[in-house]
């Protein structure tokens, strides 16, 4: 057994196991995930069937369908309901099934001639499969182009969640395209190097997908999920004491009202350059008023905020299935390194073993 058959028997099990635990896990079930669940099922398994050539009639009729005509199908679909797109509930949607639906009749007839009426032509056999072959290519990359110009366009989703899709969806055209040069090496060439590194960036594709797609892109959802719960019964703010303690500045009040009332250090991205322009002054008097009055700097300021946001989420019991990376996102922090740093700083605990202690 070679390296390579080791990859891609490894990454095989890990893409169905991948595919059926994206369909029946709750904590991931959702329609989009259903599509992608199907698309990676289809893609392991036309590695198995491309990989591992057997004997078996069962496995020929299969390949022969070409199930390939779907997966372009189930990635477009799965792209589109991410970003809520409208031709979701378009009439000519269905029709985008239409040439697996003729690609499986075909293979019936050509079965049926050949095991019931004993009828077999090679030539028709041959043309309608090399017709199949490069269709499907052709298919496959017009809606994966399409669904990327429609993700660019899209403004219904987060940016976190669009870089996972504009990943994916380049992965998936490097695929397609190595699937065509590998089409053209072995009939022009007949070699298969090419061929050999289509299995090895698609087997490296189902691990892939298992970190960002699945795992990564999961903790984004329990924030979002953790965002929309704290906004149905958004409380009074908990740093009103400190407020009536600090001085009575209006840029010190004006930047605890920003933190209560808009809750702008939940913004990963929020820099003393943003504080300083929503209160209409420089970074630099910034930076030496909070000095000054409340002595500690901007970013300790910022991160206090953070913390508690993220000790309440801890020691709230409601909250207790999401992941500590999860709430670490919601409280605005950009990373989990800067989540445990910070918490670890403040607290001299991490925040794992803090939820532990409710």
């Amino acid at each position: 057994m070679t390296l390579l058959d080791i990859i891609v028997i490894t990454s095989t099990v890990v893409g169905y196991f991948i595919s059926i635990s994206l369909f029946i896990a709750p904590f991931y079930k959702n329609r989009a995930n259903n599509y992608l669940s199907l698309s990676l099922f289809l893609i392991v398994s036309l590695i198995f069937t491309a990989w591992f050539e057997t004997d078996s009639v069962l496995l020929e009729i299969i390949n022969n369908m070409m199930l390939d005509f779907l997966v372009g199908v189930t990635l477009f679909t799965y792209f589109l309901i991410q970003i809520k797109h409208k031709y979701l509930k378009s009439n000519w949607y269905k029709w985008l099934y239409v040439p697996f639906i003729f690609s499986v009749g075909i293979e019936i007839l050509i079965s049926f001639s050949d095991l019931i009426l004993g009828f077999y032509n090679p030539i028709f056999d041959d043309v309608m499969f090399y017709f199949k072959h490069f269709f499907s290519i052709g298919l496959n990359t017009f809606l994966i182009l399409f669904a990327r110009v429609l993700i660019k366009k899209s403004d219904t989703t987060s940016s976190y969640k669009k870089l996972w899709l504009l990943r994916l969806n380049f992965y998936i055209i490097v695929i397609i395209l190595c699937w065509l040069l590998s089409s053209l090496e072995f009939h022009i060439l007949s070699s298969e190097y090419i061929t050999s590194f289509l299995w090895v960036i698609t087997s490296f594709l189902m691990w892939w997908v298992l970190y960002y797609g699945v795992f990564k892109l999961q903790v984004v959802a329990q924030k979002d999920e953790i965002h929309q719960s704290l906004a149905s019964k958004k409380a009074n703010s908990s740093l009103k004491k400190e407020l009536n303690k600090a001085t009575s500045s209006k840029i010190i009040i004006a930047l605890y009202k920003l933190m209560d009332e808009e809750e702008l250090y939940k913004n990963p991205l929020l820099s003393r350059l943003d504080l300083a322009t929503r209160l209409n002054t420089s970074e630099v008097y910034l930076s030496q008023i909070i000095n000054r009055k409340l002595n500690k700097s901007i970013i300790q300021f910022v991160n206090e905020y953070r913390i508690r946001a993220a000790k309440d989420l801890l020691h709230n019991s409601e909250f207790n299935k999401y992941s500590v990376e999860a709430i670490g996102m919601e409280a605005g922090f950009k990373s989990k390194s800067a989540f445990y740093n910070a918490f670890k700083t403040h607290l001299d605990m991490s925040p794992g073993a803090f939820r532990k202690l409710q």
